[in-house]
């Protein structure tokens, strides 16, 4: 079994992000940037299944500028065979659109031919979840999402809902997942795999060379910062809290 994962180069999620003056964007100078935590997941699950001997080949793939390289250089790091980067300095957090990434991950898709498609379930700066949908609509393949436990023996996956979890049954190969917070922990790359993952292979290709047609995005009008929170209040005891969720907050 061949793995095909994505990876995204984000803001890194301990960082506070900033508005750009022109209240466009939010503002990516001198920002640390890192992989996106739901894309870590993808690429410990798949990494786990080459472990176990389950799977053959991962291969990570990332769409974005020349230094999403050092983002694929993580994933070979942390166990991916190589990498496939499509270069473009389109911006990936609000320019590139979900559904031009899913045409671009099912370009390569085409030409790589894996079994298993693994994607985090949304990136933590559009989070619009909605890539891996989208790609295996364009493949016409099955598609798991939200997985917390995948078992390809049993062709299962355990997937998060609102009210829990729920198991489904996918009816084989190829398929795209995306990966939930409970699927695994990804692990910490270690010096000596991160020295070799300088010798794995990356192929750079631009969107030019796959010949896709990128769709058109959402317009972004304005960025602006949520608003400030208002003071919480004290109150004296439990019948004044009652008081005031049913007849301020109106909750109760």
């Amino acid at each position: 079994m061949r793995v095909m994962v994505g990876v995204k180069r984000v803001v890194d999620y301990a960082v506070k992000v900033r508005v750009a003056a022109d209240k466009k964007a939010v503002d990516l100078a001198n920002v640390k940037m890192s992989m996106n935590p739901f894309c870590e997941i993808a690429v410990e699950e798949a990494v786990r299944l080459k472990e176990a001997k389950k799977a053959t080949e991962v291969i990570a793939v990332s769409v974005g500028p020349k230094a999403s390289a050092e983002t694929l250089r993580t994933a070979l790091a942390m166990g991916a065979d190589r990498g496939i980067h499509i270069m473009t300095d389109i911006r990936t957090d609000q320019e590139l659109g979900s559904l031009s990434v899913a045409k671009i991950l099912a370009k390569v898709a085409s030409e790589e031919s894996p079994d298993a498609i693994i994607l985090g379930k949304q990136s933590i700066d559009g989070d619009f979840g909605c890539t891996g949908s989208m790609l295996a609509s364009l493949m016409d393949v099955p598609q798991c999402t939200f997985a917390a436990k995948i078992d390809f023996d049993a062709s299962t996956v355990e997937r998060e809902t609102d009210t829990g979890t729920e198991i489904v049954k996918f009816p084989g190969l190829p398929a795209v997942f995306t990966a939930d917070l409970r699927l695994n922990e990804p692990r910490y790359a270690t010096l000596p795999n991160i020295m070799k993952a300088k010798k794995k292979k990356i192929d750079t290709k631009s969107i030019e060379d796959l010949g896709v047609e990128l769709s058109e995005g959402n317009e972004v009008l304005e960025v602006f910062e949520p608003p400030p929170r208002e003071a919480g209040i004290l109150v004296d005891d439990v019948d004044g809290l009652v008081d005031k969720l049913k007849n301020e907050a109106s909750v109760i």
